[in-house]
């Protein structure tokens, strides 16, 4: 069985009732880099339960999720992350969604 991998979420959402919804949804599987961008380090399950989470709350036909899968979390994915201006607060490395 294979480690968690590291993601970035991000999303537009057009009605603030599903946006708020998302963002507390994601709140729960990892931490906000912005207010629509989430780092989450992420089990296959995790990844899975997270699709069906925001599947439930988007309109397919209007809103949009991007999530980039930037490899196992333990090889320093967030290496691959780079900044410019102000930095969000550290993430923690050890929340893992299995």
């Amino acid at each position: 069985m294979s480690g968690p991998n590291c993601y970035i979420v991000s999303y537009d959402i057009m009605e603030p009732k599903r946006l708020r919804q998302v963002h507390r949804s994601l709140k729960g599987f990892g931490d906000p880099l912005h207010y629509s961008v989430f780092r989450c380090n992420l089990t296959d399950k995790g990844l899975i339960e997270l699709m069906a989470i925001l599947t439930e709350i988007i309109k397919h036909d209007e809103d949009r999720v991007m999530i980039v899968d930037l490899g196992p979390a333990e090889r320093r994915a967030e290496e691959r992350i780079v900044f410019m201006g102000v930095h969000p607060p550290d993430c923690q490395p050890d929340a893992v969604i299995a």
